[in-house]
């Protein structure tokens, strides 16, 4: 299992925002069942298996591409953890014990 950390955004659209595109892009994750995905302000994780995680990616970079944008900035980091399998959310966890711990 992996988590990847994406970002899909439009360059050169004559609008300060991305939000729309951003949109549609989150749009089609939800093709993808078999991968969790949560969207924060800056990325959006997705967590499952490597491979349709780059799938999903390409679909994203596509669907903006359908909206017109005739360039895109596509940004991805993979942890691929070969280990163990550990979730985001326990990845989270773990350092909210942490801080816990030293608070």
């Amino acid at each position: 299992m992996a988590i990847a950390a994406v970002s899909v955004a439009p360059l050169g659209t004559g609008e300060p925002g991305v939000s729309r595109f951003v949109a549609e892009a989150i749009k089609v994750l939800d093709k993808y069942p078999d991968l969790e995905y949560r969207l924060e302000p800056m990325f959006t994780t997705i967590q499952g298996d490597l491979r349709r995680i780059f799938e999903a990616v390409a679909a994203m970079h596509e669907a903006v591409a359908t909206m017109g944008a005739v360039r895109i900035s596509t940004v991805i980091k993979i942890d691929d953890r070969r280990d163990e399998n550990v979730p985001m959310a326990e990845k989270v966890r773990a350092v909210e014990r942490l801080l816990e711990a030293n608070a």
